[in-house]
Parts: structure tokens; C-alpha cells; sequence
């Protein structure tokens, strides 16, 4: 009979005490392993935060500093830059910033893709040939954000975006342009543009309930939908009087008709009105008609109403003339000012300053996807361009069309006045001034129907001492 002895029952057998260290030592370093796998996630965890802090402190870097490069750079610290009348010195920090405020404040209209097809095609894209109703949609947003806000308004998340460096799309040739291949929208689209909600937690910086009503009402009247009263959709549709349509290319004079009309037709702004020159003149009494016309003949100089001026120009022939350069700076320096519908040869541009020999603009040329206005609470971003631009003056196609804005009679006469020592200043290069002002009224002009009203074609018959030149329509430019 085999015995046990107390000591083998107190502590088992060899083997069960070799057993037990085992297990033993593999529940040691099973917790070992767990406490190193919590440790291990918790550095991980560490290496995430900050890495999630080096990329806030990048683009915070991005956001303090990347516009002082970029304006450093881009444009000279020793000249005074002037966009839409307000002067900016970039010797000075604090303008810089200013100036950001008041670039990225400007609404941006682009090229578009995916939006409702336009009335009679089965175009869901204006990329390739709607560029200048673009610019002219921008000149109508600022208009429409001095007279229902004023200049000094700003976008307050214009301090929380980042310089992106971006790349137009190029014009297509006119052959190209119709029938649209269906590769045309995928064709059109650029590297795609980063938003600051990328790079930066995602915030809102809150400004007047009122005005955030109005900067988004007027992004709503600028949608690319049907029902939008100054959307792509709406100015096409207004261009076939005109005998264009959806695909054509636009001159800056026939967009000048059309913001025109879109304006008489519109309800959201009836105290607003549009007049386009005649024979580059502004008549004085039509203007004062449309300002107050119930009080135009009682002598009323306060009237409360407000006008958008659009004068349709060519400076040039087949080229921009140097001599109008002086008169231009002088108009951008103007608070009543509202930008310049032109461009460069096949490529329009909306030019809002300047500096030096040098243009700022803002380019539609950037085919972005479809917003729906209609959501309570759309994107903005893609609306505001946070990449300052800009050519040489010389390259400016000749045919443009300049916008002023008076909010009421004395307004108007305030604007008469600086634009008649303007236009005939000593110090001016030109031997005709850009347009003129007349008192009284423009006789009844009616064009044929389908053809627009070419401001230089009646006006080189008042200057015969310049070179014969077709109308303004033959140089209708993308």
C-alpha cells in the first residue's frame, strides 16, 4: 500500500508542482501581455492626439501664415493694393488679414456639374462656354450684397479658410463645344479643392442672424435651379431674346442685357433696378427715371430707390489699348464701384482691384458639383475663393463691361461728379474718354429682335477718327 506523506500532500508530487509553475508562470505572463497591450494602446492612443495636434498646429500655421506667403509673394509690399474701393498696405500685417477678409468675402460663382438639366436639353453642366454669365453673376452678387448689407460687410468664416492653390480648366475650342460628348462633366473636373473643414475642426463662426439670412438668401437667387431668379436656368432662358442659348458663348454686353432683364422680371429686389448705356453714354435722366420715377419730376433728390449702371465698352481694337489703363485704376478705386465683367481672349474673368500694372480677379473657371440651396443649412465654402489672383492689365480683352452703383439720386449725382473729373481728367492718356455722361434723355433705340444692342457699334459712329472695327458681338469671348 502506498502512503502519502504530509509533505506531498501539502505540495504535491513533482510533476504537480512542475504543473503548477507552469501555469503559474503562464498566468504571470498572460497578465504581463495584457498590461503591455493596454500600455501598447495607450501610447498608441497618445502617438494618434498627437498627431492630431500636429495637424491642427499645420494648418493653424497654414491658416496665420499661409496668406502672409502667399500675399508676399503674389503681390508687392512697397504698392497700394485697391479692391472695390477699399485701399490695402501690405507692409502692414493688419491689412493682410483685411484683405483676406474682404477676397474671401466676395461671392464666387464657377462652372457647375450635376445640376437640374437646362429647360430644352440635356445639359447638366455650364463647363466650356457659361463663364461670362458667371462674371456677371458675380458683379450682380456684389451689387446685391452693398444694397442689401453694405461694402463693409464680411464673411466671418473668410478668416478660417486656407490658401489652395488651384489650377483652371482650360477653354474648349468652339468645334468642341456641341453636340457635348458625355465624358464632358468627368473631362471638366480638376483635382479636387480641399475645404478648411478638412484641415480644421469643423466650426461655425456665427455672425447676425440677419445677415447670414441675406448673404445665404442671395446665394439661393444665384443657384443653379429653374426657380432661382438670377440662376444660370433663369439667365439663359433670358438670352434667347437675345439669340443665344444654352451652350453659345456670351460677350460682355449681351450678359449686360440679361442682368438687365433678370432684374425687371425678379420680385425679391424690386427697389433695385438695372440700366445698361446706350452708345457708351450714361444719360442722366433715364437713370434718374429708374432711381425714383415717381418723383422724377417733382425734383425730388432723395429718392429711395437704387440702380445697378452697366456700360458695355470695347477699349481697343483687336487689342487692349494701354491708354485706358489710368482711367480703369480709377474706377476700382471708386467705393461705388462694383467690378468689371471681362477677361482675357476666350477666358472671362470678373477683375475687382488692382495694383500696380497688375488686375485681381476672381475666375469661374473651376468646375465644382452641384449645391442644393433649398437645404436649411448649405455649404458656403464652396461660394468663396480663398486664392487671390492676378494678370497684367494688358492682357485684358478690350471688350468688357463696367458696373457703378448708386443707392439713391444723391448717390447718383455723387457718382456724376467723380466719373465726369474721371473721364476728363488732364493727367488721362486716351484722346476719347471710356464712355461719357449726358444730361437728358437717350432717344428710342429698337434693335432687330434677337439682336443685342452693341454699345460700341453706335458709338464709332460718333468717332470717326478711329479705326473702322466690327461689333462688339464678333468679339464675344469665353
Amino acid at each position: 500500500m502506498n502512503s502519502v506523506s504530509p509533505a506531498s500532500v501539502q505540495y504535491g508530487s513533482p510533476s504537480s508542482r512542475r504543473k503548477t509553475d507552469v501555469l503559474r508562470n503562464l498566468s504571470a505572463h498572460q497578465e504581463q501581455t495584457k498590461m503591455g497591450y493596454q500600455g501598447a494602446a495607450r501610447d498608441a492612443e497618445t502617438d494618434e492626439v498627437d498627431k492630431l495636434k500636429s495637424k491642427l498646429m499645420t494648418a493653424w500655421n497654414n491658416v496665420k501664415y499661409g496668406w502672409t506667403v502667399k500675399i508676399r509673394t503674389t503681390f508687392s509690399r512697397l504698392s497700394p493694393l485697391y479692391l472695390l474701393g477699399k485701399q490695402y498696405n501690405f507692409r502692414m500685417e493688419d491689412d493682410i488679414e483685411d484683405f483676406q477678409k474682404d477676397f474671401v468675402s466676395r461671392m464666387w460663382l464657377t462652372y457647375r456639374r450635376d445640376f437640374p438639366a437646362l429647360e430644352g436639353t440635356q445639359l447638366t453642366t455650364d463647363c466650356g462656354w457659361g463663364c461670362m454669365i458667371r462674371s456677371a453673376q458675380m458683379l450682380l452678387a456684389q451689387a446685391l450684397l452693398v444694397h442689401l448689407l453694405n461694402r463693409d460687410w464680411f464673411w466671418p468664416e473668410a478668416l478660417i479658410t486656407h490658401f489652395v492653390e488651384m489650377d483652371p480648366i482650360r477653354s474648349s475650342s468652339p468645334s468642341n463645344m456641341r453636340p457635348f460628348p458625355p465624358s464632358l462633366s468627368a473631362s471638366c473636373q480638376p483635382s479636387r479643392i480641399p475645404t478648411p473643414w478638412e484641415s480644421l475642426p469643423h466650426r461655425r463662426v456665427l455672425q447676425h442672424p440677419h445677415q447670414e439670412q441675406i448673404h445665404r438668401d442671395i446665394l439661393k437667387w444665384l443657384a443653379d435651379h429653374p426657380n432661382a431668379p438670377f440662376g444660370l436656368h433663369h439667365m439663359v432662358k433670358l438670352g434667347e431674346s437675345l439669340g443665344k442659348k444654352a451652350g453659345d458663348w456670351y460677350g460682355p454686353s449681351i450678359v449686360a442685357h440679361i442682368l438687365r432683364k433678370a432684374l425687371e422680371n425678379s420680385s425679391q429686389v424690386p427697389e433695385l433696378s438695372v440700366y445698361v448705356s446706350q452708345d457708351c453714354t450714361v444719360y442722366k435722366a433715364d437713370v434718374e427715371q429708374l432711381l425714383d420715377p415717381e418723383d422724377s419730376l417733382s425734383g425730388n433728390k432723395h429718392g429711395g430707390r437704387a440702380v445697378i449702371i452697366l456700360v458695355p465698352v470695347r477699349l481697343g481694337g483687336e487689342h487692349f489699348n494701354p491708354v485706358y489703363k489710368q482711367c480703369i485704376k480709377e474706377f476700382l478705386q471708386m467705393p461705388s464701384f462694383l467690378g468689371i465683367i471681362g477677361g482675357k481672349p476666350k477666358h472671362s474673368l470678373y477683375f475687382i482691384g488692382y495694383q500696380d500694372n497688375h488686375l485681381i480677379y476672381l475666375d469661374p473657371h473651376y468646375c465644382q458639383n452641384y449645391i442644393d440651396t433649398s437645404r436649411e443649412d448649405f455649404l458656403l465654402e464652396s461660394f468663396h475663393c480663398n486664392s487671390p489672383r492676378k494678370m497684367s492689365i494688358v492682357k485684358m480683352d478690350p471688350s468688357c463691361t463696367f458696373g457703378f452703383y448708386a443707392r439713391n439720386r444723391a448717390d447718383f449725382g455723387a457718382l456724376c461728379d467723380h466719373l465726369s473729373r474721371v473721364l476728363s481728367s488732364p493727367a488721362a492718356e486716351e484722346k476719347y474718354p471710356v464712355f461719357s455722361i449726358s444730361d437728358g434723355q437717350a432717344q428710342e433705340f429698337h434693335a432687330p429682335e434677337g439682336l443685342a444692342i452693341s454699345s460700341f457699334a453706335l458709338a464709332r459712329h460718333k468717332r470717326s477718327a478711329m479705326t473702322k472695327r466690327p461689333s462688339s458681338d464678333e468679339f464675344e469671348f469665353l
